[in-house]
């Protein structure tokens, strides 16, 4: 992260994505913004759908997906030692 902040702020893909899916953007999140994002750079990209209750949670470095329910404490993957629980 550290050799992507210049003097100018930032560059170069983001290190994490979290979307919070509605249901005209489900196609979007799911599959268009899955790709650019894995094909980009970026290393962990989370879909939120608040209507199913559910994180999706990508990690693109170990080729990783899991899916964890609300209440549950998810690992951020590319941050050691950090949860997020969703409500």
């Amino acid at each position: 992260m550290e050799n992507k902040i210049t003097d100018k702020g930032c560059s170069g893909a983001p290190d994490w994505v979290i979307e919070i899916v509605s249901p005209g953007s489900k196609s979007m999140d799911y599959f268009t913004k899955l790709f650019r994002y894995r094909t980009s750079g970026v290393r962990g990209y989370w879909i939120v759908d608040p209507i199913k209750q559910r994180v999706t949670v990508y990690f693109f470095e170990k080729e990783s997906v899991e899916e964890y329910s609300f209440g549950t404490d998810i690992p951020v993957g590319i941050y050691e030692e950090f949860h997020i629980k969703a409500e």
